[in-house]
C-alpha cells in the first residue's frame, strides 16, 4: 500500500497530531489493526478484541482517520466500516525550541512506552515457562557504550536494516516459515547524561537544516 500519497513512514511534527495519538484506547486500535491478518478491523471487531463498546471504538476509529493516521479499506456493510494504517510507522519529530510541541511529544511517548514496557515485562517473564529453544530466543539486555550523536544514528540505522528483511511477513503470511512466532523487538537509545545546551542561534540553523 505504501505510495507517494501514503508513505511508509510517517513523521509527526504537528503537536495537534501528537495529541490525537495520546489515548490509550487509540494506541490500542493501532496496534490491533497492525496485528490484524487482514490488516484491517472494524468497530465491532475492535470492541471483541478490546473489550470495549462498538460506539466507542467506532469514535476512536474515525477520531484517527480524521487525523490521518487511518482511512477507509473498502468493502464494508451499512455501519461495519472496516479501518487500515495509513502509514506503516509513525515517528514523533518533536523540537526543544518548542515547548508546545515539546509536551505534546512527551504526552505520547509516555503512553506508548508505557504499553511497551508493560507487555515486555509480561511476555519476558512468560517465556520462562516455554521449550528451551524459544526461552534461547528471548532477550532482556542492556548495554552502556560512548556514542557521538552520528554514531548513535548510524547504529540505530544498522539495527533497522537488520529488521528490515523480516518486515514482510507482516502482511504476507506466505512468507512466513513454519514455526514461526510473532515477535516483538523493542529497541530503546538514549544518552546516559544531558548533552550540552545549543544557543538559540545554532538551534535555529539546524531546524532549519532539516527542512
Amino acid at each position: 500500500m505504501p505510495s507517494e500519497e501514503h508513505p511508509p513512514r510517517f513523521e509527526i511534527r504537528d503537536p495537534k497530531l501528537m495529541r490525537a495519538l495520546a489515548h490509550p484506547m487509540r494506541v490500542a486500535l493501532i496496534e490491533a489493526i497492525g496485528d490484524s491478518e487482514t490488516g484491517t478491523l472494524t468497530a465491532t471487531e475492535a470492541s471483541e478484541l478490546l473489550g470495549e463498546s462498538p460506539a466507542n471504538c467506532a469514535f476512536h476509529l474515525r477520531t484517527l482517520a480524521k487525523y490521518g493516521f487511518l482511512e477507509e479499506a473498502g468493502g464494508g456493510r451499512g455501519r461495519e466500516r472496516p479501518w487500515r494504517m495509513r502509514h506503516r510507522r509513525f515517528e514523533l519529530a518533536s523540537s526543544a525550541q518548542d515547548p508546545e510541541t515539546q509536551l505534546a511529544a512527551e504526552a505520547t511517548a509516555s503512553i506508548w512506552i508505557d504499553r511497551w514496557l508493560a507487555r515486555a515485562r509480561q511476555r519476558v517473564m512468560r517465556t520462562l515457562g516455554y521449550p528451551a529453544e524459544w526461552q534461547e530466543a528471548s532477550v532482556a539486555s542492556q548495554n552502556a557504550v560512548y556514542l557521538t550523536a552520528q554514531e548513535a544514528q548510524d547504529l540505530n540505522e544498522a539495527m533497522h536494516r537488520l529488521v528490515e528483511p523480516y518486515r514482510d511477513r507482516q502482511d504476507d503470511a506466505a512468507l512466513r516459515p513454519a514455526g514461526s512466532l510473532r515477535y516483538e523487538i523493542l529497541r530503546f537509545g538514549y544518552p546516559l547524561s544531558d548533552p550540552p545546551q545549543r544557543s538559540a542561534d545554532e538551534a535555529r540553523a539546524r531546524d532549519q537544516d532539516e527542512h
